[in-house]
């Protein structure tokens, strides 16, 4: 399927190289930094990939506003009372890392309640692999800016409709 000002169709391997373009753009910003929160769901593999470039603690952090309508429609934000991280608590200079700015409000909510409840974090930047130019949050670190406001079909979305039914008839398993 191809590209419209309303939809984004985006393969595992597209998507794998806007991550490692993301990547790139934070190692060329020579920025140094002590650890990564990513944001759970569509956070986590972009943060799993650059904890294991940059060899950097990855923290994951669960804040959701997007569950109505298939995850298309905004609604009222959660975010967890606690962050998922091997040691310690959030401190020094952090990497918060997603998967986009759609619209902002999560992503300026979170990055505002991460600062006020751990102030040890001394300095935080943002990164994410898509930027909407609707955002009323401008990332420090993006790897594609979108000027329209798209769908992004992401590749692993199929399993967001998917039961494990119609999993085991495509991998005839008995």
């Amino acid at each position: 399927m191809s590209d419209t000002d309303r939809d984004v169709w985006v393969s595992w391997d597209q998507y794998h190289a806007l991550i490692e373009s993301l990547a790139l753009k934070v190692y060329e910003s020579d920025w140094k930094f002590d650890q990564i929160i990513c944001l759970a769901r569509g956070g986590m593999r972009v943060g799993d990939v650059l904890s294991r470039l940059f060899r950097m603690p990855l923290a994951i952090l669960s804040a959701s506003s997007y569950r109505e309508n298939a995850g298309r429609d905004q609604g009222q934000l959660d975010i967890a009372p606690y962050i998922s991280m091997a040691y310690g608590k959030p401190s020094g200079r952090v990497l918060l890392v997603d998967d986009m700015v759609d619209s902002g409000l999560t992503f300026g909510k979170v990055r505002g309640h991460l600062l006020s409840s751990y102030p040890q974090i001394t300095e935080m930047r943002t990164a994410v692999i898509w930027w909407k130019a609707r955002s009323v949050v401008t990332p420090d670190y993006y790897a594609q800016y979108l000027p329209t406001d798209p769908w992004i079909h992401q590749p692993f979305e199929n399993y967001d409709e998917m039961t494990l039914e119609e999993l085991r008839r495509l991998h005839d398993v008995k």
